[in-house]
C-alpha cells in the first residue's frame, strides 16, 4: 500500500511553515534551469546587433538573472537564504527568433539550489522582454524548467523531458 505525500513545508495542523535544515548534511548543490523567449525577427536582429534604445540586453539580463537567483529567499516564501557560491547565466540563440536562457547555481550547503536557478533564469527572460516589448509585444517566455540538479540526500536529477538547445 502506498503511503500518501508527505509535504514538508506542510505542518500538522496544514499551516505553511519553513522546513527546519538544520540537521541535515551540507553539501555541495548545483541545479541548472532553462527557458526559451520567443520573439519576432526584428526584436532578435536589435538584439543580436544591439540596436534596442534600453541599452545591451542580454549584458542587462544577464545580471537582473543573478541578483535575482541571490534574492529568491525574498520573493519565495519558503525558501531559505543561501549564499551563492556561483552563479552563471547563458543566453544561446536556438534559431533565428528564439532566445534561451541556462542559469547555473551552486552552494554548499543543507538545502537546494533549484529555486534560485529557476528564479535566474525566469528573470533573466523577463528582463529580455521588458527591454524589448516596444518592437514586439507578442514575445513569448516558454518551456521554463529544471534541467538538471545535484547533491543531498534525492541525489542526482536529470530532467526527462527536456530538449537541449545545442
Amino acid at each position: 500500500m502506498n503511503k500518501p505525500l508527505q509535504f514538508t513545508h506542510i505542518n500538522e495542523q496544514g499551516n505553511a511553515r519553513m522546513v527546519d535544515v538544520s540537521e541535515k548534511k551540507t553539501s555541495t548543490r548545483i541545479a541548472t534551469a532553462y527557458g526559451e523567449i520567443h520573439m519576432n525577427k526584428e526584436v532578435a536582429d536589435s538584439i543580436k546587433n544591439q540596436t534596442i534604445k534600453k541599452g545591451e540586453v542580454l549584458q542587462v539580463a544577464r545580471v537582473a538573472g543573478i541578483m535575482a537567483a541571490k534574492k529568491t529567499f525574498e520573493l519565495i516564501p519558503l525558501c531559505h537564504v543561501l549564499a551563492l557560491s556561483k552563479c552563471e547565466v547563458v543566453f544561446n540563440w536556438k534559431t533565428d527568433q528564439i532566445l534561451t536562457v541556462h542559469c547555473v547555481t551552486k552552494t554548499v550547503a543543507q538545502t537546494g539550489v533549484e529555486m534560485e536557478a529557476l528564479m535566474g533564469a525566469n528573470i533573466a527572460l523577463l528582463t529580455v522582454y521588458d527591454m524589448c516589448k516596444a518592437l514586439d509585444r507578442e514575445m513569448k517566455i516558454t518551456n521554463v524548467c529544471l534541467v538538471e540538479k545535484s547533491g543531498g540526500k534525492s541525489g542526482h536529477f536529470i530532467s526527462k523531458s527536456h530538449v537541449t538547445d545545442e
